[in-house]
């Protein structure tokens, strides 16, 4: 049997007093996913650069592609990355739309600090059973629990949905009620994948359901709200993913002062994976184009992870809010 590992031993925190900060000070704490150390390295950095808390995030296949001994030793290494670099700053692990509650035991059994479970398209009843179940286990262990109430729609690693369904916000305090989640995933018009929007030339994305987001806020004022699908889709890294062989035409993602505007409200956690998908591509892509014989995964990753960096410092500086809170 493998041994069990506490957060706390890898040098993590789970996100109370990350949420508590945030809805104080109204900002919204960066929640990245990472797939590889490359990613890893990169999200510390910048947000070691910026002073801010962090959220690491896995998907339950993320968690299987990395290896899932692997995982303990890379957040215990990113905890000793930070330290080095003489920074302070809070780091959380955090998986990702989990979907049952025997992946969440075995994710907090090996060193999570939260978890995600989402059950949102099953019933609201079946959706809150199950909730309830993981909050059980995880609080046992201190471990945080995020659940989600409405459908994003899109593709983005394991979470496929064909069309969104928005957060009913009467059915808000019940579902707290019947679980004991700690923050809640939401619905207001986000959605995963570089593909959120299907638009013609020269349209905008449609504006996200604040309309919502306010009178879940009105009705419980303490409840830190989740953002999925919040990625931006930086048209200057599709144009150099296409200037350099790639094919994404039409892609949309959400403007940045939504953005700021969602993370000055009682968001707390903003989630984004699809940005930093496509800031590594645009650079490995223009790499390999510049350099066909490159064959040296340093020469390619080691930009790929700069570009990262940068990005991250934009999102934590001048998205989120979240630079220079610790």
């Amino acid at each position: 049997m493998t041994k069990k590992i506490h957060f706390s031993d890898l040098g993590l925190v789970n996100t109370k007093s990350m949420f508590a900060k945030a809805m104080k000070e109204k900002y919204a704490v960066p929640a990245y996913n990472f797939n590889n150390l490359e990613q890893l390295q990169a999200i510390v950095s910048g947000c070691v650069k910026t002073k801010s808390a962090v959220i690491l995030q896995v998907s339950g296949s993320a968690r299987n592609y990395i290896g899932t001994s692997f995982l303990p030793h890379m957040a215990a290494g990113a905890r000793a990355m930070a330290d080095e670099l003489e920074a302070t700053i809070p780091i959380a692990l955090h998986l990702d739309h989990g979907n049952s509650l025997e992946l969440a035991r075995e994710c907090i059994d090996s060193g999570f600090s939260s978890v995600m479970i989402d059950a949102s398209h099953h019933s609201f009843e079946e959706n809150a059973r199950l909730s309830r179940e993981v909050v059980s286990y995880a609080h046992d262990h201190d471990v945080t629990v995020e659940a989600e109430l409405g459908v994003l729609a899109g593709i983005e690693d394991e979470v496929v949905a064909e069309k969104s369904t928005y957060t009913q916000p009467e059915e808000v305090e019940k579902f707290l009620e019947l679980t004991g989640v700690d923050s809640l995933a939401i619905s207001i018009g986000t959605s995963h994948g570089a593909y959120k929007f299907k638009l013609k030339p020269g349209e905008e994305p449609p504006p996200l359901r604040f309309d919502i987001l306010e009178e879940v806020e009105k009705r419980v004022p303490d409840l830190p709200i989740v953002l999925h699908g919040a990625s931006s889709v930086l048209p200057e890294h599709v144009e150099q993913i296409n200037r350099f062989g790639g094919s994404m035409d039409n892609t949309a993602g959400i403007p940045e002062d939504q953005l700021r505007r969602a993370a000055a409200s009682a968001v707390c956690k903003v989630n984004i994976d699809s940005d930093g998908r496509l800031a590594m591509t645009a650079t490995i892509r223009k790499v390999f184009h510049e350099n066909p014989g490159e064959f040296d995964p340093r020469k390619y990753l080691g930009p790929a992870r700069d570009e990262l960096i940068s990005m991250i410092v934009h999102k934590n500086n001048e998205v989120l809010g979240s630079g220079g809170r610790y």
